[in-house]
C-alpha cells in the first residue's frame, strides 16, 4: 500500500451525506484514500473527535472599500486567520464595483489586497453597482467565464442599489452565462421614508436603526426579488434573511418550484433588536442590515434551518472597530444611526455558535451542519467537490472538532482585528481543535500555525444550482 503523507485516524468522519468511522489518507494536499488501517509519514489521532470538511464562509467582507470614510478592521491576513481558527478553510468575500468605474478594476484591486496575505483559499463574489452597456455586454460575461461566477445585487444603499430595470438586466446576464445572483432584499424607498420620519421626531439613537428597517421592508423586497427572478427564469439566492416575513415569501416560492435559495446568519439566531438598546452608544455594536428582530423571529429562523428553507449559513462578517475614528464611532457617540458603519463581526464564531446551539441541542443533525456551512456553499458557488466534502480527490480542507470542549466566547480569545464581539459571554460546547488547509495543519490546539500568503485564489465553475428551469412567467 502506498505510504501517505498524512493520515487522520480514529475519528468520526461527517459529510453532508454520511457519518462514518474511517481513516483519511492525504497526499499532495488532497484526500486520496478513505479506509481502515491506513499508514502515513505522519498521523493525527482523532479519537473522540469529529472530523468534518472545513467550513466555507460564502458571505463576508474583508478590506472592502466603503466610500464613507470608514475602514474595515480586517484585511485578508487577520480575517483569514480568524476564519481558520473558527474552523473555516475557504472564504468568498466581495470585489465591489464603484459607481463610474469598471468591475475589472474592482477585481484587480481586490486581488492586490489579498495577495501575500490570505492564509486559506479564497474566491471572489462580484458586486455590480453600475449596469452600463460595457459592463453587461462585455465585462460581466468575461469575468464569469474567468471564474467569478457569482455576484451580489443590492436593493438598498444609495451607493450600491439598483432599480428593478437594472436588476432584470443583470439577472438576464446571470441566466445566459450561468452565474448565481445574490440579492440583498430591502426596500430602499421605504427605509428612506421611515428614516425621515424618525429624524423629524428626533429619534436617531442607535436602536432606531431597527425601526427604520421593519420586517415589512424586507418582506416586500424579498417578494419583488423573487418576482423579478421568476420573470427572467433564473435562480437567485436571498442573503442574510432575518425573520418569518421574508421566510414566508421564500418558502412560498420554493413550494411553487422556483429556484430560490436562502441564507441566514448568526446575528438572527443570537441577537435581537433589544441588543441595539444597550446603554449609551453600545447598541451601535449590533447595527447590521437587516437588523436582528425578536425572540420569536429567532425561532422562525431556526425552523428554516431545520426544514430546509435555508441552504447556507454564513457570517456576513463586517469588521468595524468600536473605539475607532474609522469605525463605529467615526462621527462620535451623538451621531445619527444612519451614519454608523453597518455590520457585525463573526467569521470566527459562526461555526461554534451553530454547532453548539444547533447540533448540540438537537435542532439540526451533524450532516445538516456540514451541508449548511460547507457543502451547500461549495455547490451553490461552483467549488464542489474540490471543496465542501471529504472525498477521494477533494482538497484536504479538514476541521477536527472536540465536541465536548466548552468555551466562553470573549473578544480576548478571538483572532480578528475588531475590538469587540457581539457574542461576548455566550458559552458554547464544541470547538475546532485542529484545522488543515490542503493537508497542512494551520491550526493546532486552537492556535494558528500557518503563514501569510499560503492561501490560493479559486476560480469557480458555473454552479449547477444556477441553471434555469427554462420557463418564463405567463405574460398577457
Amino acid at each position: 500500500m502506498q505510504k501517505l503523507d498524512l493520515v487522520i485516524k480514529n475519528g468520526t468522519v461527517a459529510t453532508s451525506a454520511d457519518i462514518i468511522s474511517c481513516d483519511i489518507g492525504i497526499t499532495g494536499g488532497r484526500v486520496i484514500a478513505l479506509g481502515e488501517n491506513l499508514e502515513g509519514e505522519s498521523e493525527i489521532d482523532a479519537s473522540g473527535k469529529i472530523v468534518m470538511p472545513g467550513g466555507i464562509d460564502s458571505h463576508l467582507h474583508l478590506d472592502q472599500p466603503t466610500g464613507d470614510g470608514s475602514v474595515m478592521a480586517d484585511d485578508f491576513y487577520t480575517g483569514t486567520v480568524s476564519a481558520a481558527c473558527g474552523g473555516t478553510t475557504t472564504v468568498i468575500p466581495f470585489a465591489c464595483q464603484q459607481k463610474g468605474d469598471t468591475i475589472r478594476a474592482a477585481v484587480t484591486d481586490y486581488h492586490a489586497r489579498a495577495e501575500g496575505k490570505a492564509v486559506i483559499d479564497y474566491a471572489f463574489h462580484l458586486i455590480v453597482t453600475d449596469t452600463t452597456e460595457q459592463v453587461l455586454g462585455h465585462e460581466l460575461p468575461a469575468l464569469i467565464k474567468d471564474g467569478y461566477t457569482s455576484f451580489k445585487i443590492y436593493m438598498t444603499y444609495d451607493a450600491l442599489k439598483l432599480n428593478d430595470h437594472q436588476i432584470l438586466d443583470i439577472l438576464s446576464v446571470a441566466r445566459r452565462d450561468g452565474a448565481m445572483a445574490m440579492i440583498h432584499a430591502e426596500n430602499s424607498d421605504c427605509i428612506a421614508w421611515l428614516t425621515e420620519k424618525l429624524e423629524q421626531a428626533g429619534d436617531t439613537a442607535p436602536h432606531f436603526h431597527a425601526a427604520s428597517r421593519p420586517p415589512v421592508v424586507e418582506r416586500e423586497a424579498t417578494h419583488r426579488a423573487i418576482s423579478l427572478a421568476e420573470l427572467v427564469d433564473v435562480p437567485v439566492l436571498i442573503v442574510h434573511v432575518s425573520g418569518p416575513e421574508a421566510i414566508e415569501q421564500i418558502r412560498w416560492a420554493q413550494n411553487k418550484g422556483f429556484s430560490v435559495y436562502a441564507e441566514t446568519c448568526p446575528q438572527y439566531l443570537f441577537l435581537t433588536a433589544e441588543d441595539m438598546e444597550r446603554d449609551g452608544f453600545e447598541g451601535a455594536k449590533c447595527i447590521c442590515s437587516p437588523p436582528p428582530r425578536d425572540k420569536s423571529s429567532q425561532e422562525d429562523v431556526w425552523r428554516g434551518l431545520e426544514n430546509g428553507t435555508f441552504q447556507v449559513f454564513s457570517s456576513d462578517h463586517a469588521p468595524f472597530r468600536y473605539e475607532d475614528d474609522k469605525g463605529k464611532k467615526m462621527l462620535g457617540e451623538d451621531t445619527h444611526f444612519k451614519y454608523i458603519p453597518n455590520g457585525v463581526p463573526g467569521v470566527e464564531t459562526r461555526l461554534p455558535l451553530l454547532f453548539s446551539e444547533g447540533v448540540g441541542k438537537g435542532r439540526i443533525d451533524l450532516c445538516r451542519f456540514v451541508e449548511l456551512t460547507s457543502a451547500n456553499p461549495a455547490r451553490i458557488y461552483g467549488l464542489y467537490p474540490r471543496k465542501g466534502t471529504i472525498a477521494v480527490g477533494s482538497d484536504a480542507d479538514i476541521a477536527i472538532w472536540d465536541p465536548d470542549k466548552e468555551v466562553e466566547i470573549t473578544n480576548e480569545i478571538l483572532h480578528h482585528n475588531v475590538d469587540y464581539t457581539p457574542y461576548e459571554g455566550i458559552r458554547v460546547r464544541g470547538w475546532p481543535e485542529t484545522v488543515l488547509s490542503r493537508g497542512e495543519v494551520i491550526v493546532k490546539g486552537g492556535e494558528f500555525h500557518g503563514k501569510a500568503g499560503r492561501g490560493n485564489f479559486l476560480k469557480c465553475e458555473s454552479p449547477l444550482p444556477a441553471k434555469p428551469k427554462y420557463r418564463v412567467a405567463r405574460r398577457t
